[in-house]
């Protein structure tokens, strides 16, 4: 592997160079998501997938944008912090988590550097597709929330390691979050093709705007029906998750827009989102989401908690303030019901994983490439700028590892090659997605 960095390319994009990097790496990701769900190796599957566009990067020149230091930086002070491990188990998860880390950083490098076989288009349609097997696995949780699926993987692990909750997630399958046994009735919601419902709401709200978009752009009429028949279905397990954060994602990415396409002076842009956004205030008349929000806010206590996991992350981070702990950890008091410190959130994940420098490098990569979509004109750079920023705000409250990383990383990497000098891209009418 030969790293260049910079803002040229030795060759133009519309010239395919013997041993292209291939495409079929994130098509097997994407489109084929429900197989490695099914199979139990879903979020692993991130990592897998990032390990072969790393072997296929080895062995290709590689071109990197300027200010590309800081994932590197912020890549060697994560693996430092693995001196913070004291248990086999919590090593476990820290391999777990930073091999998904790896695998969205090396998938910015392969999609800035993918121009021959993955225009932006091909890209959106990927994403689309995975949209569908999300929304599909809304609906399957609303339909079967007792559901529990006995996965491959479950026959092939030992009872060891199946005794590690996340692990034991990961092997038997669940489709919706829900607990018929619990104290208080709370309503399922939602969360395949993924371990949690926030999971399911931040997928969503990143790649709902990459659907409508890639609708506007898909020169084939049945895929651009089939999309826009979709979009208002996915209304329906997107309001029932009662996932507040999705929410605000998703208003987050429509501000982005709105602004962007009023300086511009964008009136069909705007007038198509002012009509969508109607549409969605209106299927809320026919769905039960404001009384079902309304008795989880009041019953699920869930704001306390999370207040009281981000004091302790806070407080025990400034303890460890250069490496962090490696992981999670349980809180200190015995006595509290309070989930581990350094969950409930990217942003504290990290903080009390990987210390402060290691937050400041973290929050720097997402704000190098949320800078960088200001200079992407036209509505692909305003719906990219929404989705960076909503993924910023988002990882404040969620654990984007997995999917929600990797959606923001793919986006930062079109970003930047989308926006500099001397690349050359397939008009429209010559994509294939």
């Amino acid at each position: 592997m030969h790293i260049v960095s910079g803002h040229r390319l030795a060759r133009p994009v519309s010239d395919k160079p013997p041993g292209a990097l291939p495409s079929w790496p994130l098509t097997g990701l994407l489109a084929g998501y429900p197989l490695w769900w099914i199979m139990g190796v879903g979020e692993l599957s991130w990592t897998l997938f990032g390990f072969v566009m790393l072997l296929f990067l080895a062995r290709t020149r590689v071109h990197v944008p300027r200010g590309f230091a800081l994932i590197i930086l912020f890549l060697t002070w994560a693996a430092l912090s693995v001196i913070g491990i004291d248990s086999a188990g919590r090593l476990l998860g820290f391999v777990f988590r930073y091999g998904q880390l790896l695998g969205a950083m090396v998938a910015f490098v392969y999609i800035y550097n993918a121009r021959a076989n993955l225009s932006n288009l091909r890209i959106y349609g990927l994403f689309t597709i995975f949209w569908i097997w999300v929304v599909a696995g809304g609906y399957a949780g609303m339909m079967f929330p007792t559901a529990v699926i006995q996965t491959p993987l479950s026959y092939v692990l030992p009872q060891g390691l199946m005794a590690n909750d996340l692990v034991s997630q990961m092997a038997i399958r669940r489709l919706s979050q829900f607990q018929e046994d619990a104290w208080i009735y709370v309503d399922p919601r939602p969360s395949a093709p993924f371990l949690y419902t926030n999971n399911w709401g931040n997928a969503y709200s990143l790649l709902l705007p990459i659907a409508v978009m890639y609708a506007t752009m898909v020169r084939s009429r049945l895929r651009r029906a089939l999309v826009i028949t979709i979009i208002p279905l996915s209304f329906i397990p997107a309001f029932l998750t009662l996932n507040r954060g999705m929410f605000l994602g998703l208003g987050i990415v429509l501000g982005c827009f709105l602004i962007r396409m009023a300086l511009v002076g964008n009136v069909r842009a705007l007038v198509g989102a002012s009509l969508l956004s109607a549409l969605a205030g209106a299927s809320l008349m026919f769905l039960p989401v404001m009384e079902r929000l309304d008795s989880r806010v009041d019953e699920s206590g869930t704001n306390e908690g999370r207040v009281g996991v981000y004091s302790e992350t806070i407080r025990r981070a400034v303890e460890s303030p250069l490496f962090g702990y490696g992981g999670p950890q349980a809180v200190e008091s015995s006595a509290s019901i309070l989930p581990p410190a350094g969950t409930h959130g990217q942003v504290w994940m990290v903080l009390f994983s990987h210390g402060f420098i290691g937050l400041a490098l973290f929050l720097g990569v997402l704000a190098w490439m949320t800078l960088r979509s200001l200079s992407w004109q036209g509505t692909e750079g305003a719906v990219a700028t929404g989705i960076l920023v909503a993924g910023i705000v988002e990882s404040f409250y969620y654990g984007t590892l997995g999917a929600g990383l990797f959606i923001t990383m793919v986006i930062g990497a079109l970003a930047f090659r989308s926006t500099q000098e001397g690349h050359r891209f397939p008009p429209r009418e010559e994509a294939t997605s």
